[in-house]
């Protein structure tokens, strides 16, 4: 097995969306984790997601000895180097643009650097991962994703339709990602992609984060060894420079918080086919701190020590750099 130390990598998470406070940013820096694509909005509208903002600020300014808020691969670097977990805000939805394609240049100016296209159902934007019918992207879609590669966001298709995500490949100048989500043959589920979806997004350059979130990891029982090779063959597919981790980890919420991803305002709580909970995850990964295990995993597939400092990181450093705008630090 490699030398490499977990502790010497900038470690990346493509997405986590917990309740954020410090005791739950000093998990991250326990896992060595650098960097984060924060989840700031799901369903909320341009009010909500810029208050949702503007509680971010505040919490790096009464935690800066912790966290900074980061707008570039090279603030990720630097905040490594200091000790640091450098957030980068993201939305799982389009809702904050609401049908005003200029919130795209607003809520960039404001610090946000992902969106998802779509978050479980049809949008204004385009069709989602649990649509019976998913429309593609949309008129308005197109010019979101223009919006969004003209100003420097990283366009998400996690929880997009595939139809929909095969068209925003296509439209986007930039490469896009796929922050959170693993594909259908290692695990079927409507979050999960095909190998078709999968292969695209590689050949226009962009990044897939294997998530951990267990209700796509195919359950708690699912071992770090069934994972490992799972990312180890993504890579022998699409390339070493195509994989990533997205954990999608949800630390600190309380039962209500699952019932309001699942919901929405789209339905009443009387409508979900089994009461939403949230899933056990696996004894080997249950938040921020276990991510020294992913490192160990992933050097136990056999993968060298290069490929593993990309995985861990250096392919959402590369991707961010491309798609944010910036040069890396030194």
């Amino acid at each position: 097995m490699s030398s490499l130390a977990h502790e010497d990598l900038v470690v990346v998470d493509g997405l986590e969306i917990n309740n954020w406070d410090r005791k739950v940013l000093e998990e991250l820096r326990t896992g060595g984790v650098s960097g984060v694509n924060a989840t700031c909005a799901v369903w909320e509208g341009p009010d909500e997601a810029t208050r949702a903002i503007a509680g971010w600020y505040r919490l790096a300014r009464d935690n800066e000895d912790v966290v900074v808020l980061a707008e570039t691969a090279g603030q990720i670097r630097a905040a490594k180097a200091a000790g640091k977990v450098a957030v980068v805000l993201g939305f799982q939805n389009t809702s904050p643009f609401a049908d005003d394609y200029r919130l795209v240049e607003v809520f960039h100016r404001l610090g946000v650097r992902v969106a998802q296209l779509t978050y479980n159902i049809q949008n204004l934007v385009g069709g989602a991962c649990y649509d019976a019918h998913d429309s593609g992207l949309t008129a308005f879609g197109r010019h979101i994703v223009d919006e969004m590669n003209r100003v420097g966001m990283l366009v998400d298709l996690s929880h997009v339709g595939n139809r929909t995500s095969r068209d925003a490949i296509d439209a986007s100048e930039r490469p896009v990602a796929i922050t959170h989500a693993n594909p259908t043959w290692f695990f079927e589920h409507p979050r999960n992609k095909p190998a078709e979806v999968i292969r695209a997004l590689a050949d226009r350059g962009g990044v897939l984060g294997c998530c951990l979130y267990p209700n796509v990891l195919g359950g708690e029982l699912t071992t770090r060894d069934q994972f490992s090779s799972m990312v180890a063959r993504l890579v022998d597919e699409i390339g070493p420079d195509h994989v990533a981790i997205g954990s999608d980890c949800t630390r600190n919420w309380s039962q209500d918080f699952v019932a309001w991803l699942r919901n929405g305002r789209w339905r009443p709580p009387s409508a979900n086919p089994v009461e939403p909970e949230w899933p056990a995850w696996p004894r080997w990964f249950g938040g921020p701190e276990d991510f020294p295990a992913v490192t160990e995993g992933l050097l136990s597939a056999g993968l060298d020590a290069a490929t593993v400092t990309k995985v861990m990181g250096g392919n959402w450093l590369r991707l961010f750099t491309e798609v944010f705008g910036g040069t890396e630090a030194p």
